[in-house]
């Protein structure tokens, strides 16, 4: 294998900064190339928590200027590394665009994107490492690779080096206005995803990256449809053949139940039985009766529109009101004010059978994925999802609905359960098969926790494909 030298751009890094499963990907993929042999370099936004003092980050004490169609603006730079490796991360920092209390949701976020794109590629001049790839995530780093095709053709430094472009979710696309290109010093055509006067830069992403990858095989194909590619499938269609999907991985340090401090007991494949003293803690933590021999069906999740959400409430409570026997229900999760009205006032109807934790709690989490007995996934689309892979690792049992990565990741009846048809009654029948199994048929059972427990969901294996993308977009701006 020939080490590569790999600029990875990233807005979300675990730990430093995460919404989602972009910020795992940030945090684990870059170790797992580092331990291929690669040298890989990560470049992300300085958010307000890097620039009030982050443990481990300091200033490097050398400001830059990054040239914009505005002029020449400052910027400066943390560093740190990824912990538990030796792997750099810097952090792009500004005044202006990234000291504020959240990540998204500015009426300037496309700018703010553009500006830590370009700086990204600055910076990298600037220290004078001349990346092989460039691995960009999601519409935040798309006007990097749209500048990279353009504008950057004509720079030295640049000229030549290929792009890999990873769409997380497709439905956050980045939309602004064409004067982003004055900004960005770029001269190009308009694209036919694009209104008048628009920029997508989701779409430019897809359009100008060498490769293209999304989080999983099945979603690579959903978004070539037209009720999958969110306005965008024409486009993924013309290029399909540098479509590709690979799935993520899940971080096995981090999430081992045989380490794990968050747990009542740790337990593994062999000591399955342990897994008792956390569901008892779990219920005592949900103030839940505890019952053993009855189903604990869990959900953690964000709470929003994309998840399912619409199916659940009526499934619930079903669930709550005895409809498949006895069992008990803990969410965990924020998020839109409809759902978390919805599962406060399930909670509210159940006090004795389900508790609902409306907030975000890392250290919770882990005693729900150890705890439980069912975990439901009933997303509308789901482009990877780590909630399943983290289920069946703890012993979970994952329930899900066939799409995207969950159908690539759950095998019914072998490693969980799924459900084909988006409704409540089709997630209703799946959940009272799988309640029918616990109930009745415990070595079956057990047998599917242990499958899911075994199952090969490590960054490595991913980390490889990867490997193989980057080779092929190398070999692609080669004229091979």
């Amino acid at each position: 294998m020939i080490p590569l030298r790999i600029l990875f751009l990233s807005a979300e890094v675990t730990p430093f900064a995460k919404t989602g499963g972009l910020g795992d990907v940030g945090g684990s993929l870059p170790k797992a190339l580092r331990a291929l042999g690669h040298d890989v370099r990560v470049i992300m936004p300085a958010y307000k928590q890097i620039e009030a003092g982050y443990p481990g980050v300091t200033s490097m004490n050398r400001p830059f200027r990054v040239p914009t169609g505005a002029g020449a603006i400052e910027a400066g730079v943390f560093a740190g590394t990824l912990p538990g490796s030796d792997v750099p991360v810097y952090f792009i920092a500004e005044q202006y665009l990234f000291n504020r209390d959240t990540l998204y949701g500015y009426w300037d976020d496309t700018y703010r994107f553009a500006f830590y794109s370009k700086a990204a590629l600055e910076f990298a001049r600037v220290i004078g490492w001349r990346p092989d790839v460039i691995h960009a995530h999601d519409w935040h780093t798309a006007p990097a690779i749209t500048w990279l095709a353009t504008a950057g053709q004509a720079d030295e430094f640049f000229r030549g080096i290929p792009s890999v472009f990873t769409i997380h979710n497709l439905a956050h696309q980045g939309k602004t206005n064409w004067h982003i290109f004055n900004y960005l010093g770029i001269i190009t055509h308009s694209l036919r995803e694009e209104a008048y006067d628009e920029v997508n830069f989701m779409a430019r992403g897809i359009y100008h990256a060498t490769m293209v990858n999304t989080v999983s095989p099945t979603y690579a194909r959903e978004i070539t449809t037209h009720e999958g590619g969110a306005g965008l499938d024409g486009l993924l269609r013309y290029r399909q053949f540098d479509l590709h999907g690979i799935l993520n991985g899940l971080d096995y340090d981090e999430w081992n139940p045989a380490t794990d401090p968050n747990l009542a007991a740790n337990f593994d494949l062999a000591s399955l039985d342990k897994r008792i003293f956390n569901r008892r803690a779990l219920q005592a933590r949900a103030n839940l009766p505890q019952v053993e021999n009855i189903p604990l069906v869990a959900m953690v999740s964000r709470l929003d529109w994309q998840k399912g959400l619409d199916i659940t409430g009526e499934v619930i409570h079903r669930l709550m009101n005895g409809l498949s026997g006895p069992a008990q229900f803990v969410v965990l999760g924020t998020g839109a004010r409809e759902y978390e009205q919805m599962f406060a006032r399930l909670a509210s109807y159940h006090r004795d059978k389900m508790t609902a934790f409306l907030d975000y709690n890392t250290r919770l989490a882990p005693l729900i994925y150890g705890g439980s007995d069912i975990f439901i996934m009933p997303s509308l689309f789901e482009p990877c999802g780590l909630g399943q892979m983290i289920a069946m690792r703890y012993g979970s049992v994952p329930l899900v609905r066939a799409t995207g990565g969950l159908a690539d990741t759950v095998q019914d009846g072998v490693t969980g359960f799924s459900f084909s048809y988006y409704s409540s009654d089709a997630f209703w029948h799946a959940l009272q098969r799988a309640i029918y199994f616990y109930n009745v048929d415990k070595g079956t059972w057990r047998e599917i926790q242990q499958r899911g427990m075994q199952a090969d969901f490590s960054w490595e294996r991913s980390a490889k494909g990867y490997f193989q993308l980057y080779q092929w977009a190398i070999a692609r701006m080669r004229g091979y």
